[in-house]
């Protein structure tokens, strides 16, 4: 299993940023790059509890599709989504988030684990892990710029 950990400070509330995170708009505008764009399940606004959504979007050259549950919520501390179906034999996305003196630090951790044994492995090291933890860094400073505005 591969764990990606972020931390990101934004100079907002914790109710803004926790909402922005959730927000199915704002992840097609912080994803622009991949083309991802909802097909399925909340297609718009906030996603919430027990909710889910699929995503189309080119990565690698290829497109793919990925459809994630909300399967833990507490306002305005903590969500999970977590992959129903997809090209990942598991993935797990955990958002955190912390006020003290108006900054808010939102904080991803990223659990997943590639199919295809040895291969899938090798592949997760030599290019996906670097792929996602530059994926989430762009959409934090995206999600960070909306929120601080």
């Amino acid at each position: 299993m591969t764990i990606i950990n972020l931390t990101t400070k934004v100079n907002a509330p914790i109710q803004k940023v926790f909402d922005i995170n959730r927000d199915i708009d704002v992840h097609q505008k912080s994803a622009s790059k991949t083309n991802e764009v909802v097909i399925a399940g909340v297609t718009s606004g906030l996603i919430n509890l027990n909710e889910s959504v699929t995503w189309r979007g080119k990565h690698f050259g290829i497109y793919l599709t990925h459809k994630s549950r909300m399967t833990a919520m507490n306002f305005y501390d903590y969500f999970v989504d977590e992959m129903e179906e997809g090209k990942f034999k598991s993935f797990r996305h955990e958002h955190f988030f912390e006020e003290q003196n108006g900054i808010t630090t939102m904080t991803d951790k990223l659990c997943y684990e590639t199919p295809f044994g040895f291969l899938g492995k090798l592949f997760d090291n030599l290019f996906l892990k670097k792929y996602l933890t530059q994926f989430l860094l762009e959409r934090n400073q995206v999600l960070k710029e909306l929120s601080e505005n």
